[in-house]
């Protein structure tokens, strides 16, 4: 998957960012995929001491509890993306990459029927692999936005993070991020690590407010920049 994007609407998240955030495996100019950006890890990282991270156990673990509605906004469910979510994914996936990539990238290449198939195939695997968490922010029975994330190499991943245009700035990105930093607080996870376009300012912000910096060892990779998140 990709990473970083963050709710629209002020930074990253400042007040509340915009669409999408990201960690992920850079494809073709720019372009993440949803499975692959998963599985991605880079030299230079911390590694994760606690076994539970290794793998499946750490998804296994979130795919028995859903974490419920949210405090912060109301009618927020989050919960663990299944099969039956997977068109409405691909389809707010592609809107939130649309408010970043405009302009910077052939619209093809985001938006184009091929695309979002490859992009259709990468959210299948990661939803099925018992190694990867999806979670699906649910707002009044609609999906308002995505997260992904995933070890590899003993390295944990954020790789995707986009809440829906049509719900920025109402704090959805920021209860997706509690939601993924809690499990891996939960799990002995002391870092992780994302990637977000460089164009992508309002997700920097997000990720800024939140915590990340640039990752000191490897701070950008092709178009993406790498951040880097303390979370102990």
């Amino acid at each position: 998957m990709s990473t970083t994007h963050a709710e629209q609407a002020g930074s990253s998240c400042t007040a509340e960012p915009a669409s999408s955030v990201v960690a992920p495996v850079t494809g073709e100019r720019g372009r993440k995929d949803p499975e692959r950006s998963c599985g991605r890890a880079r030299s230079g990282s911390r590694a994760v001491h606690d076994p539970l991270t290794t793998g499946a156990a750490l998804a296994v673990a979130d795919r028995r509890r859903n974490h419920g509605p949210t405090r912060r906004v109301p009618h927020l469910m989050i919960r663990t993306a299944t099969p039956a979510d997977l068109d409405a994914i691909v389809q707010l996936h592609t809107e939130a990459r649309s408010t970043y990539y405009r302009g910077h990238i052939p619209e093809e290449e985001y938006a184009g029927a091929a695309e979002v198939g490859r992009s259709r195939g990468g959210w299948s695997r990661a939803i099925d692999r018992p190694d990867t968490t999806v979670f699906c922010a649910e707002r009044d029975g609609a999906l308002a936005g995505i997260a992904a994330y995933a070890v590899r190499d003993g390295v944990m991943h954020l790789t995707q993070l986009h809440v829906s245009p049509s719900h920025w700035r109402r704090g959805i990105g920021t209860e997706l991020h509690s939601a993924c930093v809690d499990a891996w607080r939960q799990a002995g996870v002391d870092s992780a690590r994302l990637e977000v376009f460089v164009h992508n300012t309002r997700a920097q912000s997000f990720y800024a407010d939140r915590g990340w910096a640039p990752d000191p060892g490897h701070p950008r990779t092709g178009a993406h920049l790498v951040l880097r998140l303390m979370v102990s």
